[in-house]
């Protein structure tokens, strides 16, 4: 029997014993750790539904782990938790139930543990063997007209000209995703451009392993239709957090954040060509994160996407090159995040206007607002990105990355 574990605990070592106690059984043992207290806290819709057991290990205080187990066991559907008390005499551990084992002691009992997850995963074997004989078993993993297998379908949260969004749970990460379900079908004789861009965006970021950047942890085809589940933000979106206040030191932190996932991507030879805060995601630690590559181009494919001359992107936050359909290269990105920083800075986009054409007229035409008196010290990179001419800006994020460290050295 093979055992897919998720294993919870706050201590390295911890979760490093438990693992070599597990493999000494099953060697195959799929096991997914959760660092507590320093990964995301576990979401409310999470079921642990691709899982055969989950092991909680906790020493003194054990009252916080002890809340998490209770909290865990009580959501409908979760597997089966083992809880290991690694403190003897302890009063403040959970109480063991139906869907809960507790172990205790001062070491790992091998033998106590191993019978304990055989248990366990015998009783979630049966419990979906059960739950697959019920008709809304197949509802589990519908998303709209399409049966995805290894997601949960948890709900819908948006819709797109290409996709379905959906909150889902992953089977295969072990964790809560969004789901982007590509909703037309193409005729593999025909070239469909907005199929190649969806599938381009997997192709980019699933080879980056970048802190900045949106993880990915699948890609797919179900009845005909492709889908990609990546990481969720359940912090939201820089868009949000613009609605109050960004002090300048956060701001360029920011920057810096941004200005890292652009040279990672830039140096696999991808443009984002769509940079604008809601494509801009807070973790739960308040970094940020890029995500949605779906206008990316990579600068070796030689068949243009988005058709000859074809303008895509938001005008608040496009290029003067890029509004204008001219040929655009990193420093077009550069300048979009220039535009960023600005409303950082300022809580105001630099250039605003009645249409979307009077925007990207402006972009090309209007002179940057000069930056409150208090803010003057970062005018040098305002001025760097958002020059006119791509040759008057930065030459790449690398660059504007050692201008940022020059800026808050002298700060």
């Amino acid at each position: 029997m093979s055992l897919r574990l998720l294993l919870m605990a706050a201590r390295a070592e911890h979760r490093l014993l438990v693992r070599k106690h597990v493999e000494v059984e099953w060697p195959d043992a799929a096991i997914v750790e959760h660092a507590l207290g320093r990964d995301p806290p576990i979401e409310p819709e999470f079921e642990a539904s691709g899982f055969d057991a989950v092991v909680i290990v906790a020493s003194r205080p054990l009252a916080g782990a002890a809340h998490l187990a209770n909290e865990l066991r009580a959501r409908p559907g979760f597997a089966p938790i083992v809880f290991l008390a690694l403190a003897p005499g302890a009063t403040d551990g959970p109480t063991a139930a139906p869907g809960l084992q507790v172990l205790g002691g001062a070491r790992i009992d091998r033998g106590a543990l191993h019978e304990a997850l055989g248990i366990a995963a015998r009783e979630r074997r049966q419990a979906i063997a059960a739950w697959r004989t019920r008709p809304e078993y197949e509802q589990r993993h519908r998303f709209g007209d399409v049966t995805i297998r290894g997601h949960r379908f948890i709900r819908q949260i948006g819709t797109g000209g290409m996709c379905s969004i959906y909150l889902a749970e992953s089977e295969r990460a072990g964790r809560i995703a969004v789901l982007k379900v590509f909703s037309q079908v193409p005729d593999v004789s025909d070239k469909v451009a907005g199929f190649d861009r969806f599938i381009q965006e997997y192709e980019i970021v699933a080879g980056l392993r970048h802190e900045h950047v949106v993880r990915i942890f699948d890609l797919g085809i179900a009845d005909d239709h492709a889908y990609i589940a990546m990481e969720h933000f359940p912090a939201g979106d820089l868009r949000r957090r613009l609605q109050t206040s960004v002090p300048a030191a956060t701001a360029v932190a920011y920057l810096d954040e941004i200005a890292s996932a652009l040279e990672a991507i830039h140096a696999v030879g991808v443009l984002h060509r769509d940079l604008k805060p809601a494509n801009i995601m807070l973790r739960a630690d308040g970094s940020l994160c890029l995500i949605d590559f779906g206008l990316a181009k990579a600068h070796a494919f030689e068949v243009d996407l988005t058709g000859a001359r074809e303008i895509f992107g938001t005008p608040y936050y496009m290029s003067p090159e890029q509004g204008h359909a001219e040929p655009i290269d990193e420093r077009s990105d550069l300048y979009s995040l220039g535009v960023i920083f600005y409303e950082m800075l300022t809580g105001q986009k630099p250039f605003r206007g009645a249409s979307a054409m009077e925007v990207i007229y402006r972009h090309k035409r209007a002179s940057v607002p000069a930056l409150p008196a208090e803010l003057a010290a970062y005018e040098p990179i305002v001025s760097g990105l958002l020059a006119k001419s791509p040759s008057d800006r930065f030459a790449s994020a690398r660059a504007l990355r050692a201008a940022i460290a020059g800026l808050t050295t002298a700060a």
